[in-house]
């Protein structure tokens, strides 16, 4: 579960555009995370990608540039992108739009249209959200909140149907147990850290054999990889 506002990671090198960005979006209900360079926007996007629903990118970054992001997050994730530059040409939009950019915006640009980009994003991504998921032999029905195993329905508790698809959207990514709490719990929630090993154990017993996806990370948490053996 979820805040109500919406997360936005801004990536953005010059502070005066970064603080503008940050300060607008507050004064519109939504929650900011904020980096200057390549290197520091993974690092956030990492510790948070369970959380965060769009991401505005600048393409000119000092060290690890916009596109390098881009194609990095592209690898697992599908989260809305919108770059955010002053790099105009034909190419470099197609270079961005190509790897995996949901808009390119380039600079300048009204915050106003702005905003209609990120609105529009995020109901697309709101609508998709509801459809199905699927992972090797299992199928998520998110609206009706349904899973399947091999096509025979599975009886999951709603706790248990939030873990396993929090599994499938971020699946062969290494998951901290303090992240599966925030994500299935919420983020104020205060209960022992523990909860999450006795849901994991509930859900795999409620998955066939065929389905040996949830692995454990000594330390750490846990991941879920569908060509594990």
């Amino acid at each position: 579960m979820k805040n109500a506002r919406n997360l936005i990671l801004i990536v953005e090198d010059d502070e005066k555009l970064r603080r503008t960005l940050e300060d607008f979006l507050t004064a519109n209900q939504f929650a900011v995370l904020s980096a200057e360079d390549g290197e520091q926007a993974l690092t956030l996007y990492y510790a948070n990608n369970h959380l965060i629903d769009l991401v505005l990118l600048d393409g000119m970054l000092p060290g690890l540039d916009g596109f390098e992001v881009l194609k990095n997050i592209r690898q697992y994730s599908d989260v809305p992108i919108i770059m955010l530059t002053a790099r105009e040409s034909e190419e470099d939009q197609l270079t961005g739009l190509t790897n995996g950019a949901d808009n390119y915006i380039t600079k300048p640009f009204r915050l106003r249209i702005l905003r209609a980009h990120i609105d529009v994003l995020l109901k697309r991504n709101k609508r998709d959200a509801l459809g199905e998921l699927s992972a090797g032999k299992l199928r998520l029905e998110q609206a009706s909140q349904r899973a399947f195993a091999e096509e025979l329905p599975l009886n999951l508790t709603p706790k248990e149907f939030s873990l396993l698809l929090y599994f499938i959207q971020n699946q062969d990514l290494v998951l901290t147990r303090e992240a599966i709490l925030d994500a299935v719990w919420g983020y104020d929630y205060q209960g022992d850290i523990r909860t999450v090993d006795t849901l994991v154990k509930q859900l795999r017993k409620k998955l066939p054999d065929s389905c040996p996806y949830i692995q454990s990370i000594y330390g750490v948490g846990y991941r879920f990889e569908v060509n594990y053996e």
